[in-house]
């Protein structure tokens, strides 16, 4: 018997037995007791529960199934390989012995073979627009030659695509139809964690499915320029692109992602706020395209411990490891080891909130930055630059080949420090710190190594050695001591522990 008949039988047994355990109450009761007329039974209660027929009659006709197709050529379509290429695959990658066949020379006449189309993949979307404009992920649509549409009266149109964005997995495609079914546009801001919210799309392939659940959690950070809506609506896939959708019959997001360890729903999905994608979708309408703001910074989280130990107080903001050359944060007076708290007028509460905030932000917008500083909090105005659809990584500076001036070792820390020699700050492009010789007992825990550049020491920065030393000696030795440290081309805050 299969668990899902024993529940099902259990719960009817127990439904069974509930008559003749009352008739037997019933009648141990005293005369005057049973002259008292019996309450009514009360059925179990459904309150609270939601009803989401009418959800669905209303926004059901403007989900959409999405197949794309893919040009193939004829022999990959019907077997992929000829005879002889069949072979050699099935030699080289299983280890199939093949028939001792005399390898044929090569075929210059052999008719070049046409292309035809085969299924792709399968998703979801909705319509957002009267005149045929279609809202749904970008990973549905990535790669496809063809899109076709199919509404829910089997009307099926080919898509064109207006624009993708890979970053926020938004995209957008048309089809040429008119007086279309469109939805509501909901208010992400008013969405509450425990709130109900349903799926509709085609999870493998299934037409118009419907599945319910809650909002888990809101906010979540798993991309960079997102901060996406978690629920436990069932969502698999061939629902990507397709609406998550409130009480009221608004959409609040796009389903895109689950957690899963098997491939299946396992209770968490992941949609895009509908509010950031709309934004998206208004640019890819507008030009094709997606523009972002960018500063030219590598940022880092602020950690409690560096934050009580810096003065900073809660750990908020988002720490500057690196400054690139030429950006607009070097030209504005950025430097490695600041920690951006505002942007714009808009509090920086973590990592993640920055290259939101500046991302939306458009190109050549003048904005104002404030930064965290050696204590004290620093007004920069900035110039945003346009982020580039790829990013080149610059490589790290090459370790100067001269001999290393004299080092001091400070016994409290377990480090070796040595000046800086004028060819070393230039070539690491710094006008001060010392660099780690050598890193034992405490330096080594806190993972400090050799090479590695101390900034500043407890807030205070350092120039030489002596500095150094003078910075380590008025530091409290009872607490972790805070370091800025540069390594390659960036920077980190590091707390020593001294040894006592």
């Amino acid at each position: 018997m299969d668990t899902l008949t024993r529940i099902t039988r259990s719960k009817l047994n127990l439904w069974l037995a509930a008559p003749c355990l009352a008739g037997a109450l019933l009648l141990a009761l005293p005369p005057a007791a049973m002259a008292q007329p019996m309450p009514a039974p009360v059925a179990p209660s459904v309150r609270g529960l939601p009803d989401f027929t009418d959800l669905v009659e209303q926004v059901g006709p403007a989900v959409v199934n999405i197949r794309t197709m893919e040009r193939v050529s004829a022999s990959m379509g019907s077997g992929g390989l000829g005879d002889e290429e069949m072979q050699e695959f099935l030699r080289r990658f299983f280890g199939v012995p093949t028939p001792n066949v005399p390898r044929q020379g090569p075929r210059p006449n052999r008719p070049q073979q046409p292309e035809q189309e085969v299924p792709r993949g399968v998703g979801s979307g909705f319509i957002i627009s009267s005149d045929g404009y279609v809202m749904t992920n970008a990973h549905v649509v990535d790669g496809a030659d063809e899109v076709l549409v199919t509404l829910t009266d089997k009307r099926e149109f080919k898509a064109k695509i207006v624009g993708a964005d890979r970053r926020t997995d938004v995209a957008v495609v048309k089809i040429d139809a008119t007086g279309l079914p469109a939805v509501r546009i909901g208010d992400v801001s008013r969405l509450r964690v425990g709130e109900w919210v349903m799926a509709i799309g085609s999870p493998f392939g299934l037409d118009n499915t419907v599945t319910a659940g809650i909002v888990s959690a809101k906010q979540r950070d798993t991309g960079d320029y997102l901060p996406f809506i978690q629920t436990d609506v069932a969502v698999n896939p061939g629902n990507s692109g397709g609406p998550l959708i409130n009480m009221r019959g608004e959409v609040v997001g796009i389903n895109s992602q689950i957690y899963s360890r098997s491939g299946g729903f396992m209770g968490i999905s992941f949609a895009i706020p509908i509010d950031e994608a709309m934004q998206v979708s208004e640019q890819l309408r507008t030009s094709g395209r997606v523009t972002r703001g960018r500063i030219g910074v590598q940022i880092a989280e602020v950690t409690r411990e560096v934050a009580e130990s810096i003065g900073l107080g809660k750990p908020r903001g988002a720490l500057v490891r690196g400054v690139e050359a030429g950006s607009p944060a070097e030209k504005a007076g950025v430097e490695a080891g600041d920690i951006i708290v505002r942007f714009d007028g808009r509090a920086i509460d973590k990592v993640s909130d920055l290259p939101r905030q500046v991302g939306n932000t458009k190109p050549g917008t003048r904005s104002s930055m404030t930064v965290f500083r050696r204590g004290q909090n620093r007004d920069l105005n900035i110039t945003i630059a346009e982020l580039e659809p790829e990013q080149t990584a610059r490589r790290p500076a090459a370790r100067s080949s001269e001999p290393k001036a004299a080092g001091t070792a400070v016994q409290a820390l377990g480090l070796t420090v040595s000046d800086l020699t004028e060819a070393q700050k230039k070539e690491l492009k710094l006008r001060r710190g010392v660099r780690v010789d050598a890193a034992a007992e405490a330096g080594a825990r806190a993972g400090l190594r050799e090479g590695d550049i101390i900034l500043s020491v407890g807030n205070t920065e350092i120039a030489n050695v002596r500095e150094f030393e003078a910075a380590v000696a008025k530091a409290d030795q009872s607490k972790p001591i805070n370091m800025l440290v540069q390594r390659g081309e960036l920077v980190q805050f590091v707390l020593v522990r001294p040894a006592r």
